[in-house]
């Protein structure tokens, strides 16, 4: 008896370790949004890196030290949409938006709501989804498009007022890239766990110098060509693009792929090969 209450109060608990991350990341995602308040343009960018980093860690974390939890899949889910959603919409906005009047706080909730839709469609998604595709442009990678352009723009001294007009196009486009079905690559094929080759570790090193180069610069045209890599998967991979392979409500029964159509065939080759030994081994 005295067992099942210990158990009972240790499945009540919360996971330390994955949930500091987690609160690393929704502090960074508020800090840019004060600073965004303030006019801190740069300094709000920045913060939004930082939580995607807190993020990216939080959720390996919680794999690798078997820390998984429904608590901290709803508390990630909740930081992501203050650190992913609200701060780059507002950041957005403060910089380049708010003199467009209407124009600009629609773009700015048109990436906000976008945020929104793609957190849910990926929570509605786990477990069924190609692990190997994200549908539709990540939030964090659409927040940094949007940070990366202020932070590039503020590091040259330009002033989003005079960019209002583009400013609220990217930031409504890549709203909308959030809900497409646009397939991008997600990179959890990759197993961190592993053993790789020592030259492996060169190039990370090697990344990690250019990016310190000119981290603005590097990191903005990184993630823009990311952004316009979906489109670009989509249209490659498809036989005849359609409305369903850019917004609807489940790609996965429209989207058919090249990949898709061969594993079909293969299968049905396998199959009449199947029935044709059967027939051979009837009496």
């Amino acid at each position: 008896m005295q067992n099942s209450s210990n158990q009972t109060v240790k499945n009540k608990g919360i996971y330390l370790l994955p949930n500091l991350f987690t609160t690393a990341g929704l502090f960074s995602g508020f800090y840019a949004v004060i600073a965004s308040m303030n006019a801190n343009f740069e300094a709000a960018a920045i913060a939004i890196f930082i939580a995607m980093i807190c993020d990216g860690l939080d959720g390996r974390v919680a794999r690798l030290t078997n820390t998984q939890s429904d608590f901290g899949a709803e508390y990630d889910s909740m930081a992501d949409m203050v650190s992913f959603g609200m701060a780059p919409a507002l950041l957005a906005y403060n910089w380049a938006l708010a003199d467009l009047g209407k124009i600009g706080w629609l773009a700015a909730f048109i990436y906000c709501a976008g945020a929104a839709l793609r957190l849910a469609r990926f929570n509605t998604q786990v477990g069924v989804a190609d692990k190997r595709y994200f549908q539709g442009l990540a939030s964090p990678a659409a927040a940094a498009v949007i940070a990366g352009s202020i932070w590039l723009g503020n590091q040259y001294s330009l002033d989003g007022r005079n960019i209002s007009w583009i400013a609220a196009l990217v930031t409504a486009a890549t709203g909308l890239l959030m809900v497409s079905n646009f397939r991008y690559h997600s990179f959890k094929e990759i197993d961190w766990r592993g053993k790789v080759n020592f030259i492996v570790i060169l190039l990370v090193v090697g990344v990690f110098v250019v990016v310190s180069v000119q981290p603005a610069l590097i990191l903005c045209v990184g993630f823009y060509l990311y952004a316009i890599s979906g489109p670009i998967i989509t249209i490659r991979t498809v036989r005849k693009l359609k409305v369903a392979h850019v917004v609807g409500d489940d790609v996965a029964a429209s989207v058919e792929t090249n990949s898709s159509v061969q594993a079909a065939a293969q299968t049905q080759v396998v199959t009449d090969l199947e029935k044709e030994k059967q027939e051979e081994h009837k009496p």
